[in-house]
């Protein structure tokens, strides 16, 4: 069988032995977006079980937008949602756009028209007691400290993508407030969480606790982007947090597949722009791919990046062997090193093959073999009794289950 497989802006074509193709269970995809900004407009004058935002507005409203700055054409998308705020009379300096760290270098705010050059810019900093807040206490007894700019907002809007996430279970909406914008230490318990093997995609207490932290903040207004194939987008939705639910179903029925059993080989690409694929979004991809290969089988990671390694990276660079990271981790947990712990169980549970811009002495250094062209992998799919490909597999939510 001859299948085509995207990644970055390259397409490979190999060809499956009949019968060693792993047979895929999920749902029909929805076509892709052809206008994502007009998508935006209509999330916001017709929100999901909700009035337009607009008229819960005021010219005197200060409007905190919690952005995640992994969006594609975040700067295009943005400036229907900063439009929507002026025709509500909210003034450009009334509104600020809210990062959470770490911060990217912005280049988006470039693609912003000029009306909105007064508009501020905030990374939130969970080391700075001064840019935290008390907002209340939990049910739980936690008392939660959060950006302070977003607890004295009078309308907070979180524009995010939904995705799946080891620690969080989903992540957006909600979970890109808490505990994302909340004071270091919180930050650190909860992405210290997979360490203790909490599963991606399933409703987890810190997704509980999101929810609540947001609804004591005062419910924000979500814009919720299900991403489609490369820089796509499947879906746009607004509304309340009773529409948090709906952006997960949505992101399920788009993302998450079941194979029956795990493969011997999983042939893994990443697509679209390789400009946004980082470190952690290629460990990302493998730990996905991990899911669901044969322990000591094969995974081949097809992408166009040549990421920098940062702290994550270099932590799996500098190390002996790929299970000192977790131990290391285990002693000293760090939120932006979780990327290292995800390739390091990725690469002690299959031997993994990397095409990427990464030079070869690099690529061996982070224990894989590097792969010069993606014509190679025909080879090893022709070793594989089965060969499950996960397009877009930083995005694929795959699991193991039989047929229903």
């Amino acid at each position: 069988m001859r299948i085509g497989i995207d990644y970055g802006r390259e397409r490979t074509e190999l060809d499956v032995p009949d019968g060693a193709l792993a047979v895929v269970q999920r749902a029909p995809e929805a076509a892709p977006l052809t206008d994502p900004v007009t998508a935006v407009r209509q999330a916001l004058e017709a929100p999901f079980h909700w009035p337009a935002l607009r008229q819960a507005l005021t010219p005197d409203d200060h409007v905190a937008i919690l952005l995640d700055e992994a969006l594609p054409h975040l700067g295009a998308l943005l400036t229907p949602l900063l439009e929507h705020l002026a025709g509500a009379r909210v003034m450009p300096e009334a509104v600020t756009l809210l990062c959470p760290p770490p911060a990217s270098r912005q280049d988006w705010v470039q693609d912003l028209p000029e009306l909105f050059e007064d508009v501020r810019i905030e990374v939130h900093d969970p080391t700075e007691r001064r840019g935290l807040a008390y907002l209340a206490t939990t049910k739980q007894g936690r008392r939660l400290y959060l950006n302070r700019t977003a607890v004295d907002a009078d309308q907070l809007v979180i524009f995010t993508r939904r995705g799946y996430d080891p620690a969080l279970g989903y992540s957006g909406a909600e979970t890109a407030l808490f505990p994302a914008l909340s004071d270091q230490a919180t930050r650190t318990e909860f992405f210290d969480r997979p360490l203790k093997q909490s599963a991606a995609g399933e409703r987890t207490g810190a997704q509980h606790e999101a929810t609540e932290a947001a609804w004591l903040l005062g419910a924000p207004f979500l814009l919720q982007v299900i991403e489609g194939a490369g820089d796509s987008f499947a879906h746009v939705l607004g509304g309340s947090l009773e529409a948090s639910a709906e952006g997960c179903r949505l992101l399920d029925a788009r993302w998450r597949l079941t194979v029956e059993q795990p493969a011997d080989l999983v042939l893994a690409a990443l697509g679209g722009d390789p400009a946004r694929h980082d470190f952690a979004t290629l460990s990302r991809a493998l730990a996905n791919a991990a899911r669901v290969v044969q322990p000591g089988g094969r995974i081949v990671l097809l992408t166009q990046a040549t990421p920098a390694l940062g702290d994550a990276g270099q932590q799996v660079f500098e190390a002996v062997e790929p299970s000192d990271i977790a131990r290391q981790l285990q002693l000293q947990p760090d939120p932006k090193l979780f990327p290292a712990l995800e390739w390091a169980n990725a690469v002690e549970k299959a031997k993994v093959y990397l095409l990427s811009g990464l030079s070869e002495e690099t690529s061996e250094e982070l224990f894989v073999t590097p792969l010069e062209k993606a014509e190679q992998a025909q080879r090893l799919i022709g070793l594989a009794r089965s060969c499950l490909v996960l397009p877009d597999a930083h995005k694929t939510l795959p699991g193991i289950g039989r047929k229903s």
